[in-house]
């Protein structure tokens, strides 16, 4: 998922988005298809640098816009969101459906996986249903022909009436003949939408309210889909399609009263709400099957032998987790190993660059104070931010879209899906649950794929029980002082980074009892149903995946945190430098905290830097270093052993050094995170609850560890 500033707006109440045209000449095109389909592989190799992104009006789902021209034609590409179905379910179906229907698209551009090309062919017929100015593009011609699967064109464009082309969208010479068949489909005259049979009493229900809708439809949407969708009694596109057609189709009473009619006739037949979906949904798989037959052709029948059989290891009871876990803790040696020195020279960098400007600031006389504010306060924070987040981001978000582009995410989702649906929640939510580790805010943004929205705030409120990339310095810190040893060394890594996957396989663990009790108490509900694509395995676009992993994930949250740090470390610098009766604002502030945090098996200092690090986590153990040796501006060790000792000098044991650790795993989230969740809710009571959930599970726990450790003698 591509994260944008605007990513997380609660935009305005129209849903659908009206494309600024900058030329009479310009056509719009809709680009819509399944997940997995390549489809923003081919929306950037066409538009370039050409693009921008938004919100969709009143949705919280990304919209991206892109121009290209092709024989002196110009388009408008709009990249709709993934979508299995028109049937809209969630947001981004909904998005997707609204555009196409109500959006006035010049011609929609459906695209479609070559490797399973039928599975596809739903969402096709539905659009044709709407519109026949459309072009079939099907992607990934090249992963065909490597298993074997040989595909007519001609035969498939002959039989829905409409132009069909092969495409390679990682390689833009293949996507002329694309560019071709959006020209001839915007110039030639569009066939009429597609009409598919459906069972005798459906059709007769269609024929006595087609006629009623045809004048009042007036070629801008087809009457007879219109009919289908008052059988289907979906009220969120009735209102949509009376704005769209400035009529308010719920206010005639007679289109009502015979749609009324025709419901009640089918229902004698057997043709309840849920069974009419049924029926219709059968007669787009039997129309699918009927298109592809002998247009679809298979070497062998065992084309997709190699991923079954990797499946079978990748998804099984008994191998499928230990093989997450395993895989779980490579990525976090990978990040741990790959970091330290990257982040060293970036450290050493930032902070040269820091005694230049406090040169600068001496050669203009400035105050001290303000050198003090600015420099020691703001940059300095700032500097430690980007040091310490930046490295393990740049590393860690590129091996997890790795994964996500190899086919590998969705498998995690299918395993964890039971043992989600116990918990009354949804299987996606392993998904957003992994984007959590990179960074919480991200996470919450990830669980608009989520259809139901109970299970969508199920996912948004326990996300931030799984660490995400700011508190894993704080976490190895602590694990490689007091656990491992401060030696160094392959063997020092290793089991660093095994001690932190039991750590986050806690988080997990926490994830789950956290969303059981939202489950039976203020969010109950019976888990819903939904579809869960396991895509071919693929051989992942390594430039495509760090040049999107960097810009999109980790520049982005890097700069939400950096907005956030900066007058974090003005208030820091203030609190550590104003006196009062003696002793600084921080002094005062964690004697004050320190008989409540000894419950915890803390003390006042560490408890006051996680309040303080509430903008960005990677700042508490600076805050700590900075009030236990009273200097004024944060502080870095130059080693781990000389922070140890500053440590046991402070009264630390190793049951410091646990609380420290669970209280990391279970605080609230930061500010970012929350900012996001208030975005995304559009509410101040979920937000708080929040903030609330994790922060009650990690005082509890700390309290309850500290009281055991005391028993035996800890």
């Amino acid at each position: 998922m591509g994260l944008t500033h605007s990513s997380t707006g609660l935009g305005a109440v129209d849903s659908t988005l009206v494309i600024q045209k900058t030329s009479p000449g310009q056509r719009v095109i809709a680009l819509a298809g399944n997940p997995n389909v390549g489809k923003s592989t081919l929306f950037n190799a066409l538009t370039g640098m050409n693009q921008h992104t938004g919100n969709w009006p009143g949705k919280t789902v990304t919209n991206a816009q892109g121009r290209c021209a092709h024989d002196g034609q110009e388009y408008i590409l709009v990249d709709l969101p993934g979508t299995y179905s028109l049937m809209a379910h969630s947001a981004e179906e909904e998005v997707a459906r609204n555009f196409i229907c109500f959006g006035s698209p010049d011609a929609v551009a459906v695209v479609c996986d070559a490797t399973c090309l039928e599975r596809n062919m739903n969402l096709v017929l539905q659009t044709l249903e709407l519109t026949g100015r459309a072009v079939v593009c099907v992607n990934l011609m090249d992963e065909a022909k490597r298993k074997g699967i040989h595909i007519d064109l001609k035969l498939l464009s002959k039989r829905l009436g409409v132009p069909v082309v092969g495409t390679v969208a990682r390689k833009k010479r293949s996507l002329n003949a694309f560019l071709s068949a959006l020209d001839t489909a915007i110039q030639a005259e569009a066939p009429g939408p597609v009409a598919i049979p459906y069972p005798q009493r459906m059709e007769q229900a269609l024929s006595a309210l087609t006629p009623l809708l045809e004048e009042r439809c007036g070629g801008r949407l087809n009457p007879r889909w219109l009919a289908l969708k008052l059988l289907e009694g979906d009220e969120a596109l009735l209102e949509e399609a009376g704005r769209f057609l400035n009529w308010e189709l719920t206010a005639d009473e007679a289109l009502m009263e015979q749609a009324r009619e025709q419901r009640q006739e089918l229902e004698r037949w057997g043709f309840t709400a849920d069974r009419l979906r049924d029926f219709m949904v059968s007669a787009l798989v039997s129309q699918a099957e009927g298109l592809c037959r002998g247009a679809v052709r298979y070497e062998k029948d065992g084309y997709d032998q190699t991923d079954r059989q990797l499946d079978r290891i990748l998804t099984s009871k008994s191998t499928g987790y230990p093989l997450m876990i395993a895989l779980l803790a490579a990525v976090f040696w990978l990040t741990i190993v790959g970091a330290n020195y990257p982040s060293q020279l970036l450290s050493q960098a930032l902070f040269r660059l820091q005694d230049r400007l406090s040169a600068l600031f001496a050669f203009f006389h400035a105050p001290a104070w303000l050198h003090g504010a600015l420099v020691l306060g703001v940059y300095r924070v700032l500097a430690w931010v980007v040091s310490v987040m930046l490295p393990p981001m740049a590393i860690f978000f590129p091996l997890f879209t790795l994964l996500e582009d190899a086919g590998y995410l969705p498998r995690i989702a299918y395993n964890l899906d039971r043992p989600f649906q116990k918990c009354s929640a949804c299987g996606k939510q392993a998904l957003t649950m992994c984007m959590g580790f990179g960074c919480n805010a991200a996470g919450v943004v990830g669980c608009r794929i989520i259809d139901s929205p109970r299970e969508r705030l199920l996912a948004i409120l326990t996300n931030n029980f799984v660490p995400c990339n700011g508190r894993f310095p704080t976490l190895i810190a602590i694990l490689t002082m007091f656990f491992v040893g401060t030696a160094g060394g392959l063997g020092s890594s290793l089991l660093s980074a095994l001690l932190l996957t039991l750590v986050i396989l806690l988080g997990v663990g926490l994830t789950f009892a956290a969303t059981r009790l939202l489950s039976a108490t203020v969010l109950r509900g019976v888990p819903s149903s939904f579809t869960l694509e396991l895509p071919p395995y693929r051989k992942p676009q390594v430039g495509r995946v760090i040049v999107r992993s960097i810009f999109d994930r980790t520049l982005f949250v890097l700069g939400r945190a950096a907005a956030v740090a900066a007058p974090a470390g003005l208030l820091i610098w203030l609190m550590a430098n104003v006196t009062v009766g003696g002793a600084t604002l921080l002094t005062h502030c964690a004697g004050f905290l320190d008989p409540f945090a000894r419950l915890m098996g803390l003390d006042g200092v560490i408890l006051m830097a996680f309040i303080l690090g509430f903008p960005a986590n990677e700042i508490v153990v600076p805050i700590i270093l900075m009030a236990y040796l009273s200097q004024g501006a944060l502080l870095e060790m130059d080693s781990l052993a000389e922070m140890r000792a500053l440590f046991l000098a402070n009264g630390w044991t190793w049951v410091t050094a646990v609380n420290v650790m669970l209280f990391s795993l279970m605080h609230w989230p930061c500010s970012t995170t929350l900012l996001t969740i208030r975005k995304e809710t559009g509410s101040w009571k979920w937000t708080a609850l929040a903030a609330a959930l994790p922060t009650a599970a990690g005082v509890g726990a700390c309290m309850i560890f500290t009281a055991l450790a005391r028993l035996v003698g800890g």
